[in-house]
């Protein structure tokens, strides 16, 4: 018993039409409405921009007016730091050098260290000088901090 088999056909009525023909998009905006909006975008943002600069400008020149003022405070506490480490440095070899007869502090064996400089005139210790007398890891840390800076 063969079954017989039916062969798939088209509707009886047919298939409808294949649209082929452009169908164009929508358009929500004409070409001046998109350029005047655009304007107005900017010309909002331009407005919010130089209002957000003010505060910028005023708070850059706070900040600067506090850095303008602390400086000196800053200036002064670091030299008075300077000079209380030199003060520690020459107190040390007073006591170091105690016991070696005819030692005078700040000199080396008698001679001042710079003899062409007039002796009321301070000049600046070399890094190791300055270091000599603390800890090494101050040294270490502070001497060397240009290199990583």
């Amino acid at each position: 018993m063969a079954s017989s088999r039916t062969q798939d056909l088209p509707p009886r009525e047919g298939y409808s039409p294949i649209t082929y023909s452009r169908i164009p998009a929508r358009t929500y905006f004409k070409g001046y409405q998109l350029f005047a909006g655009y304007a107005v975008v900017t010309a909002v943002a331009a407005y919010v921009y130089s209002l957000t600069d003010k505060k910028i400008r005023r708070n850059k020149l706070e900040m600067l007016s506090g850095v303008l003022a602390l400086e000196p405070m800053l200036l002064a506490e670091r030299d008075r730091q300077f000079l209380k480490q030199m003060r520690r440095n020459r107190d040390e070899e007073e006591k170091l050098m105690a016991n070696v007869e005819g030692w005078e502090v700040g000199k080396l064996y008698n001679e001042p260290i710079f003899k062409t400089v007039p002796e009321d005139r301070y000049m600046d210790p070399i890094v190791d000088e300055y270091y000599i007398h603390g800890h090494q890891r101050n040294f270490i840390r502070n001497a060397y901090l240009h290199l990583f800076t």
